[in-house]
């Protein structure tokens, strides 16, 4: 049974800083690109970051560039997402997801409906 699972949300105050973790099992993940993306209530799901499946390309959300930094360590089939300088404008689920498509070694996709596989995500909340 494929999972993915979030970890690393919780309460912060402005201008802090949250390490989101998403652990996957079941299969591996190393040669496909992964993906974090964050609903807020009464919202669409929308991207946040994604990185390829070796690393070597990255992609940000305009709103979260320069802040958020997405990373990944194939060893331990996980991906992370750094996030500082948190607004409250962040607040969400954030859900990480992957992509199951190979467009070659630095490929990676914005778009929900390229991710083949979700987790149940954490919740992430900056006070102001």
């Amino acid at each position: 049974q494929v999972q993915l699972v979030e970890s690393g949300g919780g309460l912060v105050q402005a201008g802090g800083s949250l390490r989101l973790s998403c652990a996957a099992s079941g299969r591996t993940f190393s040669s496909h690109a992964m993906g974090w993306f964050r609903q807020a209530p009464g919202e669409e799901r929308e991207f946040v970051a994604a990185i390829s499946w070796n690393g070597g390309s990255t992609r940000y959300a305009d709103s979260v560039k320069g802040r958020f930094t997405i990373s990944r360590d194939n060893a331990k089939n996980a991906v992370y997402l750094q996030m500082n300088s948190l607004k409250p404008e962040d607040t969400a689920v954030y859900y990480c997801a992957a992509d199951l498509n190979y467009n070659g070694p630095y490929y990676s996709s914005t778009a929900p409906s390229s991710y083949a596989y979700w987790g149940q995500g954490t919740q992430v909340t900056v006070s102001s």
